[in-house]
């Protein structure tokens, strides 16, 4: 994407500032002003290795080469000089990447390549370690609301001993690839706050790991070592990291040696940054980044326990306030199973292709136009009802065996059968987006509106839906990459634009869009489709 203002990359006195996100799928950067418009963005795919037993890789090598180029790109297409730029950030999804001594990769599973050196968030080789660990009721579960999640670091970090004992002594150091990232880039190992915290753990609020912890569900040894492989040293989200970055990253990069680093976050508390403070109430928004899966982010003054949503986390996301973290496994990924699942969807994806469109953005247009307006648009969902925990339930239920389950589906092939499938699924998500919120609620965690990102999200059909089926206002900001946005604004921090991350959020961000949720007719329709959503929920659990 361009800039509005092309000559703005002309003025060599403008300050500039990069945000670099890993997600699922791909690596990207973007180019920001620091009123929060992005003057050159750039992507690069990376590549997801997939095995039996839910096993899911990729490589730290291919994603750093996919961000050096990402970044290089967005600087040249933004007309914007390396001198220009004030500070860097990064976020990434919450992968393990493990490495040997001196960086060596080394091999994480089976197919016993070091190239394929980090466990994909989305990997559930860890689901037995992961119930072992929340067999012990040990008091640390209260922090992850209850029950840990195998797409969490320590389950995963046992699996490697068990079943890999010499890749887990070999290893050097163990990171989130967040921190993965910014030690690329400067050579400090020192681990962010919301990375250790929601992934790994950590007790933020008391700055230290629990021994105790490690000892009992059998991962003494990092506590024998004074947990110097998995961060000895952790600080807060925009923190500059050690001289910046490092001649060697520079020049990969295509950027200054010495440009301030910052200290990063997990991909979806970056879209959080870049979104919930918009308004100046984060203590009354919901940040939902709606991607792959699907993060949901509440930010409270004191610590609020829900049973079955992560955290509460301290100073994870917004700096010295609780965050508690729920969410989908998966969300835009289960609206493309289903849509995979459809007779029509092969003929469908050509006629997508001819109008320039994405499968699920044709589909929205479609559903458009065939109701009156866009929160009628439910009707054509009929009696189809989906549950999409096609890889479990992240929240409320914290249940890793959950599957989905699709009711009232018929031998129709024909488009409008896909579209009526389309409309049922992004329902669904709203449904269980609801379901989160309720629970929150009634734990004393209670939010006034949503605030959404991601790439899924991104449709005026979409954000009304979920409206119309949470009930509650949708919002949505200015930019267009509010992900990449939350970590260019960690790199403005870091490189001391501004004096806080509230204050780059209140200065980058604002709010562009309400969608207000349906009442009525409307309204008592989604009253009636959540209800069925919960049965069928329960049913499912019922028979399993």
């Amino acid at each position: 994407m361009t800039s509005e203002h092309p000559s703005a990359g002309a003025s060599g006195n403008a300050r500039y500032v990069i945000g670099v996100d890993v997600g699922t799928g791909s690596a990207r950067a973007g180019v920001f002003d620091l009123v929060g418009r992005m003057v050159g963005s750039a992507k690069r795919d990376i590549t997801l290795f997939h095995a039996a037993g839910s096993i899911v890789e990729q490589s730290s090598s291919e994603i750093w080469r996919a961000v050096c180029e990402s970044v290089r790109d967005a600087l040249a297409q933004a007309s914007v000089s390396p001198d220009q730029i004030a500070g860097i950030g990064f976020d990434a999804t919450c992968s393990l990447v493990v490495l040997g001594e001196g960086g060596q990769s080394l091999p994480v599973g089976p197919s016993e390549e070091a190239e394929r050196d980090i466990i994909v968030w989305m990997d559930h080789r860890a689901v037995d370690q992961a119930e072992r660990i929340n067999a012990t009721g040990h008091e640390v579960l209260k922090y992850v609301g209850g029950k840990i999640s195998p797409e969490m670091e320590t389950p995963k970090l046992l699996w490697l001993l068990e079943n890999r004992p010499k890749v887990f002594e070999a290893a050097w150091q163990f990171f989130d690839l967040t921190d993965f990232l910014t030690w690329r880039s400067t050579g400090d190992l020192s681990r962010s706050t919301c990375t250790v915290t929601c992934k790994w753990t950590y007790l933020a609020h008391e700055r230290r790991w629990d021994e105790d912890y490690f000892r009992t569900v059998g991962l003494g040894v990092l506590a024998d070592e004074g947990f110097a492989r998995i961060g000895d040293k952790v600080v807060d989200p925009g923190t500059p990291l050690g001289n910046g970055l490092t001649a060697a990253a520079a020049a990969e990069l295509g950027l200054r040696a010495g440009t301030p680093v910052a200290t990063g976050v997990i991909d979806a508390h970056a879209g959080g940054i870049g979104t919930v403070g918009a308004d100046g109430q984060a203590e009354a928004n919901l940040a939902y980044v709606f991607g792959t899966s699907s993060c949901t982010m509440t930010t409270t003054q004191a610590p609020v326990f829900v049973p079955g949503v992560w955290g509460p986390y301290f100073s994870a996301m917004v700096p010295d306030a609780w965050l508690n973290e729920g969410g989908q496994s998966v969300a835009g990924a289960a609206i493309e199973r289903l849509l995979s699942m459809h007779p029509a969807t092969a003929e469908a994806h050509v006629q997508a292709e001819r109008l320039g469109l994405s499968l699920p953005s044709m589909l929205a247009d479609l559903a458009a136009k065939g109701a009156n307006d866009l929160s009628s648009s439910v009707l054509l969902a009929k009696g189809l009802h989906i549950v999409p925990e096609f890889l479990g339930n992240r929240a409320p239920l914290a249940d890793p065996h959950a599957r989905a389950v699709i009711a009232g589906l018929g031998m129709e092939s024909d488009l409008v059968s896909l579209v009526a499938l389309y409309i049922a699924g992004i329902c669904s998500i709203g449904y269980g987006l609801r379901q989160i919120i309720e629970t929150q609620d009634k734990a004393g965690a209670p939010i006034r509106r949503i605030v959404i990102s991601g790439g899924a999200g991104r449709s005026d059909l979409v954000r009304q839906l979920l409206a119309d089926a949470t009930g509650k206002p949708v919002l949505a900001i200015q930019a267009e990459e509010p992900v990449l946005l939350g970590a260019a604004m960690l790199g403005g921090v870091a490189g001391g634009q501004f004096g806080d991350v509230r204050s780059a959020m209140g200065a980058m961000s604002q709010i562009a869009e309400t969608y207000k949720p349906s009442a009525g007719a409307v309204a008592e329709l989604h009253d009636k489709r959540f209800s069925a959503f919960k049965q069928l929920q329960s049913l499912a659990r019922e028979i399993r």
